[in-house]
């Protein structure tokens, strides 16, 4: 049977998307690795599905890696997710509401970019056990939607994110799911760039939504740097994170903001 899809980036960070709202398509783990594959299918970091809302939002929201595996959350994903269901009505939205395993999201649609609301961060813990020697920095962990390590470095240009990411990804203060490695360096008080080696890809993507809230929030508990925050990211892009600071080590109202574009549209063989 031919599946009709759409392709999409937000910052670099590319996606196949389907409109699943019929149910009608099964999409086994290894069907979505098979499309994601660069060499043999149409490439993609990521998976994202559109299914009917069960809870009163205007629609669900399914993500799965490359490999096949779902994800609650992407961050990336949900702005393109976002700005692909504004268009599946008679009249463009500007506001959509759409189901996660992480919460019930909003995106708003501001001219060329999509701003999302994300859910509250958890499970943040400030140099976390996990000695990573090739690295030679603390890492830190929070929760934005999926779990991110992220570690503060001087040169971030020249650093080895496969090998350092992986070994952050697998280490047994994250078993057995693992986490998401983000390496940020700090550019200006309120603007950092990152790198990010992302589970599920198994290798460096050109950006990560999720990781950016992270990187971005750990910088505020670090150092106090206002909201909203500056990230550049390995896609080229500039997004931004804004949040209010509610205690010490919480926050609330975390939003981010960047590009989400449509690349091409198609049939495939399945």
């Amino acid at each position: 049977m031919l599946l009709h899809f759409y392709k999409m980036n937000g910052a670099g960070n590319d996606f196949v998307v389907i409109d699943n709202r019929d149910l009608k398509t099964d999409l086994p783990k290894e069907l979505i690795a098979a499309l994601c594959d660069r060499h043999r299918g149409i490439g993609a970091d990521g998976l994202l599905a559109v299914e009917p809302a069960e809870d009163g939002a205007n629609y669900k929201f399914r993500y799965y890696n490359a490999d096949g595996g779902e994800a609650e959350m992407c961050g990336n994903g949900a702005r393109c997710f976002g700005r692909f269901t504004a268009h599946l009505g008679e009249d463009v939205k500007n506001i959509v509401s759409f189901e996660t395993i992480a919460g019930t999201l909003t995106a708003e649609m501001i001219d060329s970019n999509v701003r999302i609301a994300m859910s509250d961060p958890f499970d943040l813990d400030l140099y976390a056990d996990c000695k990573i020697d090739s690295l030679g920095a603390d890492v830190h962990v929070l929760n934005t939607g999926v779990p991110h390590a992220v570690a503060f470095v001087d040169d971030l240009e020249n650093l080895d994110v496969l090998k350092n990411g992986a070994a952050v990804r697998y280490h047994e203060r994250f078993a057995p799911n693992g986490t998401n490695a983000n390496f940020a360096k700090i550019l200006a008080p309120d603007h950092i760039a990152i790198r990010t080696y992302e589970r599920g890809v198994e290798g460096e993507t050109l950006a990560c939504g999720t990781g950016m809230c992270a990187a971005a929030l750990i910088h505020n508990l670090l150092t106090d740097a206002p909201s909203p925050i500056k990230v550049d990211v390995a896609g080229g892009d500039t997004l931004e994170i804004g949040f209010e600071r509610t205690g010490e080590n919480t926050f609330t109202n975390v939003t981010l903001s960047g590009p989400a574009d449509f690349v091409f549209e198609g049939d495939i063989e399945i």
